[in-house]
């Protein structure tokens, strides 16, 4: 672990003019590193995802945002010190979301696609769950939601990369996703998409789902309003894990909710207490 993952620590970053606000992600499962990968390799998580979102034209280098980016580069480590004992992630991320048109979904497909390249990157590594905050902009004006003009990218992969899962949305201790969690549901099942198929899961609790390494104060914690869905993905992948996860927040800024959501999706037959 490089000085700069020792040090790192998640924290709200003041939203300049054209952002959004904060996402974090953290991707949790087996890790085993490249032997060039030491602890004292310049390549730590930062660098590489700096790179990456720069590589991809993601990254918008304007201080105070506005640029032609997706997101302006905040932090980023290996493991995490705040993360519960023994369930902590093997990398996390942390950016600026640039603030996006009405027409277009916030960025969490090529964020978490960037943040699986760079693990991966770095060591082998064998993803069980992935978790997202992610910032709700203003609902959009345009009439369809706009990820689903990208999901037929993910039917390439056929009926043998589907992959079960398990998908909590909590809107911590504001009680408004809750409230309209069956109109949302409603909103998602109506689209003409098959990325994801499945439905509520009756285990309606956070159980079985890591907690966020990060303190409540980051965003509007602890987890305790929201909702648990069960079924198929069209793969299993940080890519399609962000086209859900925009498409969910999406569906949830239209019916009404700010607040940040917490994203987390659980491959199927991992165990978090």
């Amino acid at each position: 672990m490089s000085e700069r993952d020792a040090a790192a620590r998640p924290g709200v970053v003041p939203g300049g003019r054209g952002t959004a606000g904060t996402m974090f992600a953290a991707l949790y499962g087996g890790f085993v590193p490249h032997p060039w990968d030491g602890p004292e390799s310049e390549h730590d998580a930062y660098q590489l995802f700096h790179r990456r979102s720069l590589a991809m034209g993601w990254l918008d280098e304007r201080a105070g945002g506005g640029g032609p980016g997706l997101w302006a580069m905040n932090d980023a480590g290996r493991g995490h010190s705040l993360a519960a004992r023994g369930a902590g992630p093997v990398s996390w991320f942390q950016v600026e979301a640039a603030a996006v048109a009405g027409d277009r979904p916030l960025p969490a497909q090529p964020f978490l696609r960037c943040a699986q390249e760079v693990t991966e990157r770095a060591g082998v590594l064998r993803l069980t769950a992935v978790q997202l905050l992610l910032p709700l902009r203003a609902a959009g004006t345009a009439q369809a939601v706009p990820s689903l003009r990208t999901a037929d990218w993910f039917a390439v992969g056929g009926p043998g990369a589907r992959a079960a899962v398990r998908v909590r949305v909590d809107g911590g201790s504001d009680p408004v996703l809750a409230e309209v969690a069956e109109r949302l549901l409603g909103d998602f099942g109506a689209l003409d998409q098959d990325v994801f198929t499945g439905g509520v899961d009756d285990r309606a609790s956070a159980d079985g789902f890591p907690a966020p390494p990060f303190d409540d104060r980051f965003w509007n914690g602890p987890p305790r309003y929201g909702v648990t869905l069960s079924g198929e993905l069209a793969q299993w992948s940080g890519e399609a894990v962000g086209w859900l996860a925009a498409t969910l927040a999406d569906c949830a800024a239209r019916r009404g909710v700010r607040g940040p959501l917490l994203f987390t999706a659980v491959r199927h037959g991992a165990v978090f207490r």
